[in-house]
């Protein structure tokens, strides 16, 4: 008889939600994996079971946000280059605390370099080289990396409070897609 699970995808989900939120409001030297626990309503054996050590669940924190962040960016691929930019803002709008976590800087002293934002950035990677067909991969890189830093610029500014309302960080971000898409479409 094969023996039940105990800590399911579920716990999973739970400890790292509750990691990404300890770690966003104390820094990863003050979370303790005693205090990751209490707050996803569990044991550290959980933790250790599942991920090992308070390293590994760090990088997991990041390496399961980027994973989500991903999915998104594919599933949007299709419906063209704006999709993605309104994906990349929604995935951000859901999941501020990870968004932070990922590219906020917070966890770079502890996950290793390799969990940067390369596989994340594919599908915007795929969407330019099918605009500019005839462009270099300097070109496209260059056109990748000013594309990226507009939208992850805007979204950075709207998670600062910047006093705009939520209509304002709306247009503005109407404005940026659409000089991105007149920019790759003319």
């Amino acid at each position: 008889m094969a023996r039940p699970a105990i800590y399911d995808d579920a716990l999973r989900e739970r400890l790292l939600e509750a990691t990404a939120e300890l770690v966003d409001r104390h820094g990863p030297d003050a979370v303790s994996l005693r205090e990751v626990a209490r707050a996803a309503g569990t044991s550290t054996s959980a933790i250790y079971a599942l991920f090992g050590n308070k390293d590994a669940l760090l990088t997991a924190v990041i390496t399961d946000a980027f994973a989500s962040f991903t999915a998104a960016q594919a599933a949007a691929e299709p419906a063209g280059l704006r999709q993605l930019g309104v994906a990349y803002r929604a995935w951000a709008l859901a999941h501020p605390t990870r968004y932070r976590l990922m590219f906020g800087g917070t966890l770079s002293s502890v996950v290793p370099a390799d969990h940067a934002a390369d596989e994340s950035r594919s599908p915007l990677e795929r969407a330019v080289a099918a605009l500019m067909p005839d462009a270099t991969a300097d070109e496209r890189a260059i056109e990748v990396t000013a594309i990226w830093s507009q939208v992850h610029g805007a979204v950075s500014l709207q998670f600062t409070d910047l006093p705009l309302s939520p209509q304002s960080w709306d247009a503005a971000y109407e404005v940026i897609l659409d000089s991105v898409t007149a920019r790759l479409h003319a």
